[in-house]
Protein backbone atom coordinates (compact mmCIF):
# COMPACT_ATOMS: atom_id res chain seq x y z
CA UNK A 1 0.00 0.00 0.00
CA UNK A 2 1.71 3.50 -1.08
CA UNK A 3 1.78 6.84 1.05
CA UNK A 4 -0.25 8.55 -1.34
CA UNK A 5 -3.52 6.46 -0.13
CA UNK A 6 -2.62 8.53 3.44
CA UNK A 7 -3.89 12.35 3.78
CA UNK A 8 -1.33 14.29 2.64
CA UNK A 9 0.01 15.55 5.74
CA UNK A 10 0.24 11.96 7.22
CA UNK A 11 2.59 10.55 4.65
CA UNK A 12 4.62 13.86 4.89
CA UNK A 13 4.94 12.95 8.37
CA UNK A 14 6.24 9.34 7.78
CA UNK A 15 8.83 10.62 4.90
CA UNK A 16 9.80 12.97 7.26
CA UNK A 17 10.91 10.46 10.19
CA UNK A 18 11.52 7.36 8.05
CA UNK A 19 13.11 6.10 4.54
CA UNK A 20 10.29 3.62 3.55
CA UNK A 21 7.05 1.96 4.53
CA UNK A 22 8.73 -1.21 5.60
CA UNK A 23 7.48 -4.62 4.21
CA UNK A 24 4.98 -5.70 7.20
CA UNK A 25 3.34 -2.20 6.75
CA UNK A 26 2.84 -2.29 3.30
CA UNK A 27 1.53 -5.18 3.75
CA UNK A 28 -1.07 -4.67 6.95
CA UNK A 29 -2.30 -0.76 5.75
CA UNK A 30 -4.77 -2.07 2.92
CA UNK A 31 -6.17 -5.25 5.26
CA UNK A 32 -6.72 -3.14 8.42
CA UNK A 33 -8.17 -0.09 6.39
CA UNK A 34 -10.37 -2.76 4.85
CA UNK A 35 -11.56 -3.15 8.16
CA UNK A 36 -10.57 -6.72 8.47
CA UNK A 37 -9.64 -8.85 12.27
CA UNK A 38 -5.38 -8.81 11.13
CA UNK A 39 -2.57 -10.84 12.66
CA UNK A 40 0.76 -9.21 11.98
CA UNK A 41 4.08 -11.52 12.66
CA UNK A 42 7.15 -9.91 12.10
CA UNK A 43 10.67 -9.41 13.78
CA UNK A 44 11.00 -6.95 16.62
CA UNK A 45 12.10 -3.59 15.35
CA UNK A 46 10.23 -3.60 11.95
CA UNK A 47 7.45 -1.15 12.59
CA UNK A 48 4.48 -3.53 13.88
CA UNK A 49 3.11 -0.93 16.03
CA UNK A 50 3.36 1.99 13.62
CA UNK A 51 1.74 -0.46 10.87
CA UNK A 52 -1.14 -1.24 13.08
CA UNK A 53 -1.85 2.56 14.62
CA UNK A 54 -0.95 5.05 11.56
CA UNK A 55 -4.06 3.47 9.30
CA UNK A 56 -6.25 4.23 12.43
CA UNK A 57 -4.85 7.68 13.17
CA UNK A 58 -5.41 8.38 9.38
CA UNK A 59 -9.15 7.44 9.52
CA UNK A 60 -9.59 9.57 12.43
CA UNK A 61 -8.09 12.64 10.65
CA UNK A 62 -10.02 12.14 7.73
CA UNK A 63 -12.99 12.51 9.86
CA UNK A 64 -11.79 15.20 11.74
CA UNK A 65 -11.29 16.81 8.78
CA UNK A 66 -15.13 16.94 7.36
CA UNK A 67 -16.66 17.44 11.17
CA UNK A 68 -15.31 17.69 14.56
CA UNK A 69 -14.10 14.37 16.02
CA UNK A 70 -16.93 13.59 19.11
CA UNK A 71 -15.86 12.81 22.11
CA UNK A 72 -15.78 9.12 22.33
CA UNK A 73 -12.78 5.93 22.05
CA UNK A 74 -12.54 4.54 19.31
CA UNK A 75 -9.36 2.87 19.31
CA UNK A 76 -8.36 0.09 22.36
CA UNK A 77 -4.67 -0.30 22.37
CA UNK A 78 -3.78 -3.45 25.10
CA UNK A 79 -0.55 -4.22 26.17
CA UNK A 80 0.60 -7.08 28.46
CA UNK A 81 2.37 -4.37 30.33
CA UNK A 82 1.83 -1.13 32.47
CA UNK A 83 5.37 -0.59 31.52
CA UNK A 84 4.46 -1.13 27.49
CA UNK A 85 1.08 0.63 28.15
CA UNK A 86 3.01 4.17 28.58
CA UNK A 87 5.47 3.44 26.86
CA UNK A 88 3.17 3.32 23.87
CA UNK A 89 1.07 6.54 24.61
CA UNK A 90 4.44 8.21 24.90
CA UNK A 91 5.39 7.21 21.47
CA UNK A 92 1.79 8.08 20.02
CA UNK A 93 2.19 11.49 21.02
CA UNK A 94 5.25 12.27 18.55
CA UNK A 95 3.10 11.22 15.58
CA UNK A 96 0.08 13.18 16.93
CA UNK A 97 1.67 16.21 17.34
CA UNK A 98 3.76 15.90 14.29
CA UNK A 99 0.43 15.27 12.42
CA UNK A 100 -1.28 18.37 14.22
CA UNK A 101 2.03 20.64 13.48
CA UNK A 102 1.25 19.50 9.19
CA UNK A 103 -2.48 20.26 9.28
CA UNK A 104 -1.51 23.88 10.66
CA UNK A 105 1.33 24.43 8.19
CA UNK A 106 -0.96 23.21 5.37
CA UNK A 107 -3.77 25.89 6.61
CA UNK A 108 -5.79 22.91 7.68
CA UNK A 109 -8.36 22.81 10.24
CA UNK A 110 -7.19 21.59 13.56
CA UNK A 111 -7.52 18.19 14.34
CA UNK A 112 -7.24 16.84 18.15
CA UNK A 113 -7.07 13.00 18.50
CA UNK A 114 -6.39 12.40 22.55
CA UNK A 115 -4.60 9.22 23.18
CA UNK A 116 -4.57 8.38 26.92
CA UNK A 117 -3.23 5.21 29.44
CA UNK A 118 -5.73 3.44 31.88
CA UNK A 119 -3.72 1.26 34.20
CA UNK A 120 -3.01 0.83 37.70
CA UNK A 121 -0.91 4.09 37.92
CA UNK A 122 -3.73 6.12 36.43
CA UNK A 123 -4.18 8.50 39.21
CA UNK A 124 -7.97 9.04 40.27
CA UNK A 125 -7.86 12.80 38.49
CA UNK A 126 -6.99 11.01 35.30
CA UNK A 127 -10.04 8.56 35.80
CA UNK A 128 -12.40 11.02 36.21
CA UNK A 129 -11.36 13.49 33.61
CA UNK A 130 -11.77 10.47 31.38
CA UNK A 131 -15.11 10.04 32.06
CA UNK A 132 -15.92 13.66 31.10
CA UNK A 133 -13.71 13.56 27.89
CA UNK A 134 -12.79 9.74 26.48
CA UNK A 135 -9.86 9.46 24.43
CA UNK A 136 -10.08 8.30 20.71
CA UNK A 137 -6.88 6.40 21.38
CA UNK A 138 -7.13 4.16 24.98
CA UNK A 139 -4.20 2.31 25.69
CA UNK A 140 -4.69 -0.32 28.63
CA UNK A 141 -3.94 -3.83 30.46
CA UNK A 142 -5.86 -6.45 30.33
CA UNK A 143 -6.63 -6.63 34.09
CA UNK A 144 -7.50 -2.72 33.53
CA UNK A 145 -9.70 -3.49 30.33
CA UNK A 146 -11.43 -6.18 32.48
CA UNK A 147 -12.37 -3.19 35.42
CA UNK A 148 -13.13 -0.92 32.61
CA UNK A 149 -16.03 -3.52 31.14
CA UNK A 150 -17.14 -4.18 34.80
CA UNK A 151 -17.79 -0.33 35.95
CA UNK A 152 -20.77 1.36 34.56
CA UNK A 153 -18.77 4.96 33.43
CA UNK A 154 -15.85 2.46 31.60
CA UNK A 155 -18.81 0.64 30.29
CA UNK A 156 -19.84 3.87 28.66
CA UNK A 157 -16.38 4.59 27.32
CA UNK A 158 -16.07 1.41 25.75
CA UNK A 159 -19.13 1.11 23.83
CA UNK A 160 -17.96 3.02 20.81
CA UNK A 161 -14.81 0.99 20.35
CA UNK A 162 -14.07 0.35 16.85
CA UNK A 163 -10.95 -1.59 16.84
CA UNK A 164 -8.68 -3.43 19.17
CA UNK A 165 -5.02 -3.99 18.74
CA UNK A 166 -3.52 -6.32 20.53
CA UNK A 167 0.14 -6.24 21.60
CA UNK A 168 2.66 -9.09 22.34
CA UNK A 169 -0.04 -11.66 21.67
CA UNK A 170 2.47 -14.35 22.55
CA UNK A 171 2.81 -13.47 25.84
CA UNK A 172 -0.73 -13.88 26.61
CA UNK A 173 -2.33 -16.88 24.64
CA UNK A 174 -0.55 -19.51 26.25
CA UNK A 175 -1.62 -18.32 29.73
CA UNK A 176 -5.01 -18.49 32.09
CA UNK A 177 -4.14 -14.46 31.49
CA UNK A 178 -4.60 -15.20 27.89
CA UNK A 179 -8.29 -16.79 28.58
CA UNK A 180 -9.20 -13.82 30.82
CA UNK A 181 -8.25 -11.39 27.96
CA UNK A 182 -10.77 -13.27 25.31
CA UNK A 183 -13.16 -13.51 27.66
CA UNK A 184 -12.68 -9.72 28.05
CA UNK A 185 -13.07 -9.05 24.37
CA UNK A 186 -16.39 -11.08 23.73
CA UNK A 187 -18.17 -9.02 26.70
CA UNK A 188 -16.73 -5.74 24.58
CA UNK A 189 -18.10 -7.03 21.21
CA UNK A 190 -21.54 -7.56 22.78
CA UNK A 191 -21.54 -3.70 24.43
CA UNK A 192 -20.60 -1.94 21.11
CA UNK A 193 -22.82 -2.03 18.42
CA UNK A 194 -20.98 -3.83 15.55
CA UNK A 195 -17.85 -6.42 16.90
CA UNK A 196 -14.70 -4.21 16.86
CA UNK A 197 -12.06 -5.18 14.27
CA UNK A 198 -9.17 -7.38 16.51
CA UNK A 199 -5.51 -6.44 15.37
CA UNK A 200 -2.70 -9.11 17.01
CA UNK A 201 0.81 -8.28 17.00
CA UNK A 202 3.95 -9.99 17.96
CA UNK A 203 7.68 -10.64 16.70
CA UNK A 204 7.07 -14.63 17.87
CA UNK A 205 4.17 -16.56 17.64
CA UNK A 206 3.79 -20.39 16.65
CA UNK A 207 1.56 -22.36 15.59
CA UNK A 208 0.63 -18.66 13.82
CA UNK A 209 -2.89 -20.20 12.76
CA UNK A 210 -3.91 -20.54 15.83
CA UNK A 211 -2.58 -17.56 17.11
CA UNK A 212 -5.07 -15.72 14.81
CA UNK A 213 -7.70 -17.83 15.84
CA UNK A 214 -7.20 -17.27 19.58
CA UNK A 215 -7.28 -13.55 18.29
CA UNK A 216 -10.43 -13.50 16.91
CA UNK A 217 -12.25 -16.59 18.53
CA UNK A 218 -15.06 -18.67 17.01
CA UNK A 219 -17.57 -16.37 15.52
CA UNK A 220 -15.49 -14.06 12.97
CA UNK A 221 -15.24 -15.61 9.55
CA UNK A 222 -12.05 -14.53 8.43
CA UNK A 223 -8.31 -13.16 9.81
CA UNK A 224 -5.46 -11.93 7.89
CA UNK A 225 -2.57 -13.11 8.68
CA UNK A 226 0.55 -11.01 7.88
CA UNK A 227 3.87 -13.38 8.43
CA UNK A 228 7.00 -11.38 7.51
CA UNK A 229 8.75 -14.51 9.74
CA UNK A 230 10.77 -14.10 13.07
CA UNK A 231 14.02 -14.63 11.54
CA UNK A 232 16.63 -11.97 10.89
CA UNK A 233 20.25 -11.83 10.92
CA UNK A 234 21.47 -11.76 14.54
CA UNK A 235 24.64 -11.97 16.49
CA UNK A 236 24.52 -14.68 18.90
CA UNK A 237 26.91 -16.46 21.52
CA UNK A 238 27.75 -18.76 24.30
CA UNK A 239 30.25 -17.48 26.73
CA UNK A 240 31.53 -20.12 28.67
CA UNK A 241 33.54 -20.03 32.18
CA UNK A 242 37.14 -21.22 32.56
CA UNK A 243 36.25 -22.85 35.41
CA UNK A 244 33.79 -25.93 35.16
CA UNK A 245 29.77 -25.62 35.41
CA UNK A 246 28.41 -27.54 38.41
CA UNK A 247 25.10 -28.01 39.65
CA UNK A 248 25.38 -24.80 41.89
CA UNK A 249 27.68 -22.17 41.07
CA UNK A 250 30.48 -21.55 43.39
CA UNK A 251 32.14 -18.19 43.86
CA UNK A 252 34.88 -18.12 41.67
CA UNK A 253 32.83 -18.92 38.68
CA UNK A 254 30.31 -15.68 39.49
CA UNK A 255 33.58 -14.03 39.55
CA UNK A 256 34.73 -15.30 36.09
CA UNK A 257 31.21 -14.30 34.73
CA UNK A 258 30.86 -10.49 36.66
CA UNK A 259 34.42 -10.24 34.81
CA UNK A 260 33.14 -11.21 31.45
CA UNK A 261 30.38 -8.58 32.16
CA UNK A 262 32.34 -5.73 32.87
CA UNK A 263 34.74 -6.83 29.90
CA UNK A 264 31.81 -6.58 27.25
CA UNK A 265 29.89 -3.78 28.99
CA UNK A 266 33.62 -1.76 28.46
CA UNK A 267 33.59 -2.31 24.90
CA UNK A 268 29.40 -1.10 24.39
CA UNK A 269 27.92 1.90 24.94
CA UNK A 270 24.46 0.09 26.80
CA UNK A 271 24.28 -3.36 27.56
CA UNK A 272 21.05 -4.52 28.76
CA UNK A 273 21.23 -7.63 31.32
CA UNK A 274 18.47 -10.21 31.79
CA UNK A 275 18.00 -12.35 34.45
CA UNK A 276 15.58 -14.89 35.65
CA UNK A 277 15.30 -13.68 39.21
CA UNK A 278 14.82 -10.93 40.87
CA UNK A 279 16.75 -11.62 43.90
CA UNK A 280 19.64 -12.08 41.06
CA UNK A 281 18.85 -8.67 39.40
CA UNK A 282 19.92 -7.05 42.39
CA UNK A 283 22.69 -9.34 43.33
CA UNK A 284 24.17 -8.92 40.01
CA UNK A 285 23.75 -4.80 39.88
CA UNK A 286 24.94 -4.51 42.93
CA UNK A 287 28.13 -6.74 41.70
CA UNK A 288 28.54 -5.01 38.54
CA UNK A 289 28.33 -1.65 40.74
CA UNK A 290 31.46 -2.23 42.63
CA UNK A 291 33.28 -2.61 39.60
CA UNK A 292 31.94 0.01 37.27
CA UNK A 293 30.70 2.68 39.81
CA UNK A 294 27.39 2.85 41.15
CA UNK A 295 26.44 5.91 38.86
CA UNK A 296 26.81 3.77 35.69
CA UNK A 297 24.94 0.18 36.90
CA UNK A 298 21.39 -0.60 38.12
CA UNK A 299 18.55 -3.10 38.32
CA UNK A 300 15.04 -3.05 36.99
CA UNK A 301 12.67 -5.28 37.90
CA UNK A 302 8.67 -5.09 39.38
CA UNK A 303 9.05 -4.55 42.94
CA UNK A 304 11.03 -1.58 42.37
CA UNK A 305 9.08 2.31 42.25
CA UNK A 306 8.23 3.45 39.58
CA UNK A 307 10.10 6.35 39.98
CA UNK A 308 12.97 4.06 39.96
CA UNK A 309 11.80 2.14 37.01
CA UNK A 310 11.36 5.34 34.70
CA UNK A 311 14.22 6.91 36.02
CA UNK A 312 16.64 3.37 34.96
CA UNK A 313 14.72 3.40 31.37
CA UNK A 314 15.28 7.46 30.86
CA UNK A 315 18.96 6.35 31.85
CA UNK A 316 19.81 4.08 29.34
CA UNK A 317 18.11 5.56 26.71
CA UNK A 318 19.86 8.92 27.07
CA UNK A 319 23.42 6.83 27.71
CA UNK A 320 24.24 8.07 31.16
CA UNK A 321 24.19 3.84 32.52
CA UNK A 322 26.60 1.85 30.98
CA UNK A 323 24.91 -1.39 31.68
CA UNK A 324 21.48 -1.98 33.16
CA UNK A 325 20.15 -5.46 34.95
CA UNK A 326 16.55 -6.19 34.49
CA UNK A 327 13.88 -9.11 34.28
CA UNK A 328 11.17 -9.58 31.89
CA UNK A 329 9.65 -6.08 32.97
CA UNK A 330 12.02 -4.81 30.24
CA UNK A 331 11.52 -8.19 28.04
CA UNK A 332 8.96 -6.62 25.88
CA UNK A 333 8.57 -3.92 23.35
CA UNK A 334 9.76 -0.44 26.37
CA UNK A 335 11.26 1.98 23.73
CA UNK A 336 14.66 2.28 25.90
CA UNK A 337 16.97 3.49 23.17
CA UNK A 338 19.41 1.91 21.10
CA UNK A 339 20.69 -1.08 23.05
CA UNK A 340 24.21 -2.24 21.89
CA UNK A 341 24.44 -5.68 23.58
CA UNK A 342 22.04 -8.14 25.19
CA UNK A 343 23.27 -10.43 28.09
CA UNK A 344 21.05 -13.28 29.44
CA UNK A 345 22.43 -14.73 33.01
CA UNK A 346 21.04 -18.27 32.66
CA UNK A 347 18.94 -20.21 30.37
CA UNK A 348 15.31 -18.15 29.84
CA UNK A 349 13.72 -21.70 29.01
CA UNK A 350 12.36 -20.47 26.32
CA UNK A 351 13.26 -19.61 22.34
CA UNK A 352 10.71 -16.69 21.87
CA UNK A 353 11.89 -15.11 25.16
CA UNK A 354 15.33 -14.84 24.02
CA UNK A 355 15.03 -13.92 20.96
CA UNK A 356 12.31 -11.32 22.58
CA UNK A 357 14.72 -9.77 24.76
CA UNK A 358 17.98 -10.02 22.57
CA UNK A 359 15.43 -8.24 20.11
CA UNK A 360 16.02 -5.12 22.91
CA UNK A 361 19.13 -4.31 20.94
CA UNK A 362 19.44 -3.04 17.45
CA UNK A 363 16.04 -2.60 17.44
CA UNK A 364 15.54 -0.39 14.16
CA UNK A 365 15.27 -1.32 10.69
CA UNK A 366 18.41 -2.97 9.34
CA UNK A 367 20.04 -2.93 12.81
CA UNK A 368 21.63 -6.42 13.83
CA UNK A 369 20.48 -7.57 17.54
CA UNK A 370 23.72 -8.61 19.15
CA UNK A 371 23.02 -11.20 22.31
CA UNK A 372 25.64 -13.00 24.88
CA UNK A 373 24.11 -16.07 26.40
CA UNK A 374 25.67 -17.13 29.95
CA UNK A 375 24.87 -20.45 30.99
CA UNK A 376 24.79 -21.30 35.08
CA UNK A 377 25.11 -24.83 35.24
CA UNK A 378 25.94 -28.19 33.23
CA UNK A 379 21.66 -28.39 32.92
CA UNK A 380 22.09 -24.41 31.30
CA UNK A 381 25.00 -25.27 28.89
CA UNK A 382 22.67 -28.17 27.61
CA UNK A 383 19.79 -26.32 27.45
CA UNK A 384 21.20 -23.03 25.69
CA UNK A 385 23.22 -25.16 23.24
CA UNK A 386 20.16 -26.54 21.93
CA UNK A 387 18.23 -23.25 21.84
CA UNK A 388 20.96 -21.63 19.51
CA UNK A 389 21.06 -24.64 17.44
CA UNK A 390 16.92 -23.90 17.58
CA UNK A 391 17.18 -20.63 16.25
CA UNK A 392 19.56 -21.70 13.68
CA UNK A 393 16.98 -23.87 12.21
CA UNK A 394 14.81 -20.82 12.31
CA UNK A 395 12.28 -22.96 14.92
CA UNK A 396 10.22 -21.58 17.91
CA UNK A 397 8.25 -22.59 20.23
CA UNK A 398 4.51 -24.09 20.09
CA UNK A 399 2.60 -22.08 22.08
CA UNK A 400 -0.30 -24.60 24.44
CA UNK A 401 -3.34 -22.47 24.85
CA UNK A 402 -5.25 -23.92 27.91
CA UNK A 403 -8.61 -25.87 27.05
CA UNK A 404 -11.40 -23.72 28.99
CA UNK A 405 -9.90 -22.18 32.84
CA UNK A 406 -13.18 -22.60 34.53
CA UNK A 407 -12.01 -20.78 37.78
CA UNK A 408 -11.79 -17.52 34.74
CA UNK A 409 -14.72 -18.35 33.27
CA UNK A 410 -16.14 -18.14 37.05
CA UNK A 411 -14.93 -14.50 37.40
CA UNK A 412 -16.00 -13.38 34.28
CA UNK A 413 -19.63 -14.63 34.60
CA UNK A 414 -20.10 -12.69 38.09
CA UNK A 415 -18.38 -9.84 36.36
CA UNK A 416 -21.11 -9.53 33.27
CA UNK A 417 -23.62 -10.12 35.08
CA UNK A 418 -23.17 -7.80 37.83
CA UNK A 419 -23.56 -5.34 35.05
CA UNK A 420 -26.58 -6.41 33.91
CA UNK A 421 -29.22 -9.29 33.27
CA UNK A 422 -28.41 -12.10 31.35
CA UNK A 423 -30.38 -15.29 29.79
CA UNK A 424 -28.27 -18.45 30.45
CA UNK A 425 -28.24 -19.62 26.90
CA UNK A 426 -27.43 -15.94 25.39
CA UNK A 427 -24.30 -15.66 28.36
CA UNK A 428 -23.05 -18.89 27.55
CA UNK A 429 -22.91 -18.54 23.66
CA UNK A 430 -21.23 -14.91 24.12
CA UNK A 431 -18.64 -16.63 26.53
CA UNK A 432 -18.11 -19.95 23.56
CA UNK A 433 -17.03 -17.78 21.52
CA UNK A 434 -13.48 -17.11 23.03
CA UNK A 435 -10.88 -19.63 21.33
CA UNK A 436 -10.26 -21.09 24.99
CA UNK A 437 -13.86 -22.33 25.64
CA UNK A 438 -14.67 -23.04 21.89
CA UNK A 439 -15.22 -27.00 23.42
CA UNK A 440 -17.15 -26.35 26.54
CA UNK A 441 -20.40 -27.59 26.54
CA UNK A 442 -23.47 -26.27 28.13
CA UNK A 443 -23.64 -28.42 30.97
CA UNK A 444 -19.93 -27.78 32.56
CA UNK A 445 -21.12 -23.92 32.10
CA UNK A 446 -24.19 -24.49 33.44
CA UNK A 447 -22.34 -26.08 37.21
CA UNK A 448 -20.43 -22.99 37.28
CA UNK A 449 -23.33 -20.80 37.39
CA UNK A 450 -25.23 -22.98 39.64
CA UNK A 451 -21.67 -22.85 41.64
CA UNK A 452 -21.85 -18.78 41.85
CA UNK A 453 -25.62 -18.81 42.61
CA UNK A 454 -25.72 -21.10 45.04
CA UNK A 455 -22.48 -20.46 47.07
CA UNK A 456 -21.37 -22.73 49.87
CA UNK A 457 -22.07 -23.52 53.07
CA UNK A 458 -20.10 -23.44 56.22
CA UNK A 459 -20.43 -23.10 60.42
CA UNK A 460 -21.14 -19.39 59.45
CA UNK A 461 -24.12 -20.02 56.95
CA UNK A 462 -23.91 -19.62 53.54
CA UNK A 463 -20.94 -17.76 50.96
CA UNK A 464 -19.96 -16.49 47.89
CA UNK A 465 -23.19 -16.69 46.50
CA UNK A 466 -23.09 -13.72 43.76
CA UNK A 467 -25.89 -14.24 41.44
CA UNK A 468 -29.75 -15.32 41.49
CA UNK A 469 -30.65 -17.84 39.12
CA UNK A 470 -33.83 -17.86 38.03
CA UNK A 471 -34.04 -21.83 36.78
CA UNK A 472 -37.74 -21.82 34.94
CA UNK A 473 -36.96 -18.47 32.66
CA UNK A 474 -33.39 -19.26 32.44
CA UNK A 475 -32.57 -15.58 34.04
CA UNK A 476 -29.32 -14.42 36.00
CA UNK A 477 -29.33 -11.35 38.16
CA UNK A 478 -26.56 -9.92 39.91
CA UNK A 479 -26.50 -10.15 44.06
CA UNK A 480 -25.51 -7.27 46.13
CA UNK A 481 -22.03 -7.32 46.40
CA UNK A 482 -21.03 -9.21 43.14
CA UNK A 483 -20.01 -6.05 41.33
CA UNK A 484 -17.95 -5.13 43.80
CA UNK A 485 -16.64 -8.76 44.26
CA UNK A 486 -16.09 -9.24 40.25
CA UNK A 487 -13.61 -5.44 41.00
CA UNK A 488 -11.90 -6.30 43.66
CA UNK A 489 -10.64 -10.03 42.57
CA UNK A 490 -9.85 -9.57 38.65
CA UNK A 491 -7.55 -10.79 36.80
CA UNK A 492 -5.98 -14.62 36.63
CA UNK A 493 -3.61 -15.73 39.31
CA UNK A 494 -0.14 -16.73 38.60
CA UNK A 495 1.73 -19.97 39.37
CA UNK A 496 4.54 -17.71 40.80
CA UNK A 497 4.17 -14.31 42.38
CA UNK A 498 5.88 -11.54 45.05
CA UNK A 499 4.19 -9.40 47.68
CA UNK A 500 5.22 -5.62 48.28
CA UNK A 501 5.73 -5.68 51.86
CA UNK A 502 4.39 -1.58 53.20
CA UNK A 503 5.76 -0.23 56.39
CA UNK A 504 2.58 1.40 57.65
CA UNK A 505 1.17 4.54 58.35
CA UNK A 506 4.84 5.41 56.65
CA UNK A 507 4.01 3.47 53.74
CA UNK A 508 7.32 2.72 52.69
CA UNK A 509 8.26 -0.49 51.04
CA UNK A 510 10.21 -3.00 52.73
CA UNK A 511 12.79 -4.61 50.63
CA UNK A 512 15.28 -7.41 50.51
CA UNK A 513 18.95 -6.07 49.96
CA UNK A 514 20.96 -8.97 48.26
CA UNK A 515 24.10 -8.61 50.90
CA UNK A 516 22.12 -7.11 54.20
CA UNK A 517 18.86 -8.82 54.30
CA UNK A 518 15.79 -7.05 54.55
CA UNK A 519 16.05 -3.50 54.96
CA UNK A 520 12.96 -0.04 55.10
Amino acid sequence: MPLTSFHPVIAQWFKAHFNAPSDVQRQAWPTIRAGNSTLIAAPTGSGKTLAAFLAAIDQLVQQGLESPLPDETRILYISPLKALSNDIHKNLEEPLSGIREGLAAAGLPDVLIRAQTRTGDTSPAERHAMKRWPPHILVTTPESLYILLTSDSGRAILSTVRSVIVDEIHALAGSKRGAHLVLSLERLAQLTKTPPVRIGLSATQKPIETIARYLTGTTATDCTIIDTGHVRRRDLQIEVTGSPLEAVMAAEVWGEIYDRLEELIGQHRTTLIFVNTRRLAERAAAALAERLGDQYVTAHHGSLAKEHRLSAEQRLKQGSLKALVATASLELGIDIGDVDLVCQLGSPHAISTFLQRVGRSGHRLGAVPKGRLFPLSRDDLVECTAMLAAIQRDELDRILIPDAPLDVLAQQIVAEVACREWQETELFKAFAAAWHYRELSYEPFLDVVKMLSDGFHTQRGRRSAYLHRDAVNGLLRPRKGAKLTALMNGGAIPDQFDYDVIMQPEGRPVRRHPERGFRV
